[in-house]
């Protein structure tokens, strides 16, 4: 991989990707992190990549635009928590405080991001642990242990010996979001596939799970945003 740039205001930061596979440029731009990724032909010229690239500025911007910048969590900023958004603001004492619209990080402003961080997770193991359990009794299964990661890819997963395994940034979308994660996974426990009778499974322990299901598939990626 080399790393370039599209002229303009501002440059774009390009990573050019060669493959042996490719039949023709293709781009792809993420949505976790904005990264804008060119693959080429093993054998094409790096200006052709380049000039592809330069005819598709338009279409680049508009959809970095549309995702939005990086936010860095720090005293001011404001994120997502349980799908509202709060403002970060400095605390007293020794304790994270969440209020109605606000969220108050005690300590050095350099601390700022790691130590809500920290918070947000103890939160995100509190409900989903909650969650579980309810959908477990509800589904007449139980689970080994449940682990906490900053996923990109997945939202949750479920191992064969009844391992749960969740992302932490569930905490900052709409509290029905993270539930119907927290079920889907359960559903797992009797199912360990995505066919009809899981589908159903999810169903009876949840109920119509097309609304959050919705929402991760559109809003999901800009929780990645927030740079903690």
């Amino acid at each position: 991989m080399t790393d370039q740039h599209l002229l303009g205001d501002p440059p774009i930061a390009l990573t050019l990707r060669r493959s042996a596979r490719a039949r023709r440029i293709s781009l792809r731009i993420s949505q976790l992190d904005g990264r804008v990724t060119l693959t080429m032909p093993k054998r094409l010229a790096e200006r052709e990549a380049l000039a592809f690239a330069a005819s598709k500025e338009d279409w680049i911007r508009h959809h970095l635009a549309a995702r939005g910048a990086d936010v860095p969590v720090a005293i001011g900023a404001q994120l997502p928590l349980g799908g509202q958004m709060v403002e970060v603001v400095a605390g007293q004492g020794r304790r994270v405080e969440i209020r109605a619209d606000t969220i108050h990080v005690p300590g050095p402003a350099d601390r700022v991001g790691k130590r809500l961080q920290a918070h947000l997770k103890e939160l995100a193991r509190d409900r989903l642990a909650g969650a579980c359990d309810d959908y477990a009794a509800a589904l007449g299964r139980s689970y080994d242990r449940i682990s906490l990661r900053d996923t990109r890819s997945r939202w949750g997963s479920c191992t064969s010996d009844a391992g749960l395994m969740f992302s932490w940034r569930l905490i900052m979308a709409p509290p029905d979001v993270l539930d119907y994660v927290a079920a889907h996974e359960v559903a797992h426990l009797a199912e360990m596939n995505h066919s009809p009778a899981f589908w159903a499974g999810v169903t009876r322990i949840y109920g119509d799970y097309d609304p959050p299901r919705r929402w991760l598939r559109t809003h999901g990626s800009g929780l990645h945003r927030y740079k903690f």
